[in-house]
């Protein structure tokens, strides 16, 4: 796929959406490269709105969406320029200076006049002027990212950074190579090259480790010495987008500034390298200097903290806000340079996080890409069809997409017949990620309140709550789990674009209405009809949402709107109300009674459980075949040699004494399913005692 090839598709995407939830192009695009951003860590979450207008001597004022990091307090304002031409003209640097004066000015405005009593106080602009406002003294930067579907012109290098009142503000360009570049890296994101010479005249001492395992591993390892003021100035130009997805994640849930690495910065600096574990950091590539003095890191490709993560931020804000002198500050980083394939690479990225994490008892939940579940639900959508509709000739695959930009990958080396072929297959509309599916999930759960905190602390929530399941019965999860899965995705996405369509909707939190009119959808029915559940199997086979359904959730839509706009609520702004418990328990209390025609969509409660419990037997075959398979597989010699290491290690065997005396007799004979589940789980404990899987 090529530049051109990727923009006509953006810009073919973007029309259908603007089509489809019935708002403006420039709208659409903005919400669709949000997207991309959110899913490749770039942004935390994303609020659309929109804001033009004039200010004081009739300035122009943009404004198209906002995202506050709560991480690193990073204020980020969007603003676009959406050409939608086939032929656009280069964005040149004077074009974007004046674009990114609108949401500077907006900023004046909002600070320094009235801008508030110009909006309406229950809009998404309103509620943005109130974080703004509300988050002044916490907020440590501003970032304005500038999205156009134009390409930037060469001569464009950087933008200064600004100051705004005290704080700085940086400046960013997402034009249509940047994103396309972004695709085309192997890890789904935006690579972070960092030249630590911009910070150190030499960059960071440092000790070579692999003399003794050249060539013997999948990665070169250095320990070095980094200064504390080095790490910190890294940190403020590059902020929570150093720190690895899931390490990110988990620590978000957690105080960010560890109080006793406070006490030690500001009490006994000279003791920071005694007291203090360092950081663990990942990395594509590493530039070496050799010099008379020693090893020095100058730079590196793909940089990632997947441990010390407070340690760096706490640095940071102990010199933002204490005013702390970092100088007589120095810790140990141990930077592990990765050479594979991009699989190999997110499993040894994974299990390295793990491993450096494992004094925060980090549960397997925190590092979710590499959890069964996800891999299962991608190797389900691989495998099952979704029924034909609208008299279509052909059955279509739910594209599951487990790591970030896999379905584009997989088109990259196709050629166009493949392609063509691909897409038939895994129509662009059938792709979900795992945010979709943890959005559409806990609506369902009535979590709503949870959904409106934003992408992040949501899928939080929902791996904690599907490792604990999976712990219980991970049968559970199994075709039918992923066709009503689809089923409530396939709802999602009708309500979203229900709510667009109505005459009461004003172009503001869409995603809160749709999250909260789903949960109470299946609240209400859970309450008057107690025996009895929605069929998400009919919408599954009719891949489209019945009638009786869509008529009810206009109306429930509009409760919801009316509800969490009441003057009354319990917090002024709308989108922070939204994410409170208590928001959710109002809601539950509407006098709602459904309509008599929602009983043609619903089903016996018993027939579903009689349905779940078959599907887990099914899934329970499944299993079994696929252990079986993998474990003939590996061949007699592997499991003669697993056998030897076991009793040389004294690892316990003893109820897997009998499946290892088979399988080392194959072809001879054949471990059955049982026997290759115990062999797998054994496998895995020798695993962890030193085996090596070659």
């Amino acid at each position: 796929m090529e530049l051109l090839e990727f923009r006509k598709e953006l810009l073919e995407d973007v029309r259908s959406t603007a089509a489809s939830y019935g708002e403006g192009s420039s709208a659409a695009f903005v919400g669709i490269v949000a997207n991309y951003l959110v899913n490749a860590d770039v942004l935390p979450d994303f609020e659309a709105a929109f804001y033009i207008g004039a200010g004081y001597r009739n300035r122009k004022l943009r404004v198209d969406g906002y995202a506050l990091d709560e991480f690193d307090y990073t204020m980020n304002l969007v603003v676009a320029d959406y050409s939608n031409e086939d032929e656009p003209k280069n964005i040149t640097k004077s074009d974007a200076e004046q674009i990114f004066e609108w949401p500077i000015r907006f900023l004046d405005e909002t600070y320094n006049s009235n801008l508030h009593k110009k909006i309406e106080i229950s809009s998404a602009a309103a509620d943005l002027i109130d974080t703004i406002k509300s988050q002044r003294e916490k907020i440590r930067k501003y970032r304005i990212l500038l999205f156009t579907d134009r390409p930037m012109s060469g001569r464009i290098e950087s933008f200064p950074i600004r100051d705004f009142e005290g704080i700085s503000i940086e400046f960013q360009i997402w034009d249509i190579e940047r994103l396309f570049n972004m695709f085309l890296a192997d890890s789904g994101r935006e690579n972070i090259e960092i030249d630590f010479t911009q910070y150190s005249d030499r960059g960071i001492p440092c000790l070579d480790t692999n003399t003794a395992n050249q060539g013997e591993t999948p990665y070169r390892c250095y320990l070095g010495v980094i200064p504390g003021v080095v790490l910190a100035d890294v940190y403020d130009r590059y902020g929570a987008q150093l720190l690895e997805g899931n390490v990110r994640s988990f620590l978000s849930t957690k105080v960010a500034v560890n109080k006793k690495i406070r006490e030690t910065i500001l009490t006994s600096p000279h003791m920071f390298f005694a007291f203090n574990n360092g950081v663990s950091a990942t990395a594509a590539d590493a530039f070496i200097k050799e010099t008379t003095e020693g090893k020095f890191i100058t730079s590196v490709k793909d940089f990632q903290i997947i441990n010390g993560g407070q340690t760096t931020a706490s640095l940071s804000n102990a010199r933002y806000k204490d005013k702390a002198d970092l100088t007589a500050i120095n810790l140990q980083i141990k930077l592990t340079v990765i050479n594979a394939d991009l699989d190999e690479t997110h499993s040894l990225m994974q299990k390295i996080s793990r491993s450096s994490n494992s004094q925060n008892k980090v549960s397997d939940a925190d590092f979710f890409s590499t959890h069964p579940f996800h891999i299962r639900i991608e190797q389900i959508s691989r495998r099952i069809f979704a029924p034909a509709t609208g008299g279509a000739q052909h059955d279509t695959h739910w594209f599951y997409e487990r790591a970030r930009g896999q379905y584009l990958q997989a088109q990259m080396r196709m050629t166009n017949a493949e392609r063509n072929r691909f897409l038939t297959q895994n129509p662009k509309h059938q792709l979900i990620t795992k945010t979709d599916l943890a959005k559409a999930r806990n609506s369902w759960r009535g979590l709503p309140h949870t959904v409106s905190k934003g992408a992040q602390a949501n899928f939080s929530e929902f791996a904690h709550w599907v490792d604990d399941q999976w712990s219980a019965s991970e049968e559970s999860f199994n075709e039918r789990y992923f066709q009503e899965s689809i089923a409530l995705y396939i709802l999602f996405k009708h309500v979203e674009k229900l709510v667009t369509q109505q005459e009461w909707y004003e172009q503001g939190y869409r995603a809160n209405i749709v999250t909260y009119s789903i949960a109470l959808l299946a609240h209400l029915i859970n309450k008057q009809y107690h025996n009895r559940t929605l069929d998400l199997q009919m919408i599954w086979n009719k891949q489209e949402v019945p009638d009786g359904i869509s008529n009810q959730m206009s109306r429930l839509a509009k409760s919801v709107l009316d509800s969490i706009t009441d003057p009354s609520r319990g917090v002024a702004n709308v989108t922070q109300w939204c994410k409170r418990e208590a928001c959710w328990s109002r809601i539950k209390e509407l006098d709602i009674e459904l309509d008599g025609d929602i009983e043609s969509v619903l089903i016996d409660v018993e027939n579903v459980k009689t349905e779940a419990r078959r599907a887990k037997k099914d899934q329970k075959l499944v299993t079994g075949i696929e252990a079986q398979s993998k474990v003939v597989n590996y061949g007699a010699e592997y499991w003669k040699r697993l056998l030897a290491f076991v009793a040389e290690k004294k690892i316990p065997f003893h109820s897997e004494v009998d499946a290892l005396k088979i399988a080392c007799k194959m072809p001879a004979k054949l471990p059955n399913s049982k026997h290759s589940q115990k062999l797998l789980a054994l496998l895995g404990r020798a695993v962890s005692e030193g085996w090596k899987e070659d």
